[in-house]
């Protein structure tokens, strides 16, 4: 029988203090608490919110293209889609030259919800850049776009 390994608790305490993706996934799930409680009053969530934003274009992206624009895989998104149209916010229809493609648009429903909306996440965000303000938020910004 081989010897357990164990990692000491130092390692842990290293991780936690230095580790950039524990770091960002926790601001991240914070981040996501903060604005889903703001967007609550619409009965949508953050997630939600910005596969929405992702659609507000003249045209009707593919499936694929906006999987690749959020980072998502096909399955999440398409789960991530269904609420939304079960809610009338977005259409999904066949793409007329590739019908083994799916096109997604804002409905008028899904437009009007984004625009009440914006409003609250330019006041959460205003919260959030104030919080982050002894750094430079827009520094951060392009930092974590070049990470993804």
């Amino acid at each position: 029988m081989s010897k357990q390994q164990t990692v000491d608790l130092a390692t842990t305490l290293h991780v936690r203090d230095t580790c950039l993706c524990f770091a960002v996934r926790r601001a991240a799930r914070a981040l996501s608490r903060r604005f889903d409680e703001a967007f609550r009053p619409l009965g949508i969530t953050n997630g939600q919110f910005s596969l929405m934003m992702s659609l507000n274009r003249p045209d009707s992206p593919r499936m694929s293209d906006i999987a690749d624009f959020l980072a998502m895989d096909r399955t999440t998104l398409t789960a991530a889609l269904k609420p939304l149209e079960k809610s009338g916010f977005i259409s999904v229809r066949p793409d007329e030259r590739d019908r083994r493609n799916r096109r997604l648009s804002l409905t008028d429903a899904g437009r009007e919800i984004l625009a009440r909306a914006v409003p609250i996440w330019r006041e959460t965000h205003g919260e959030v850049d104030r919080l982050v303000r002894a750094s430079d938020p827009q520094g951060f910004r392009a930092d974590l776009k070049a990470l993804a």
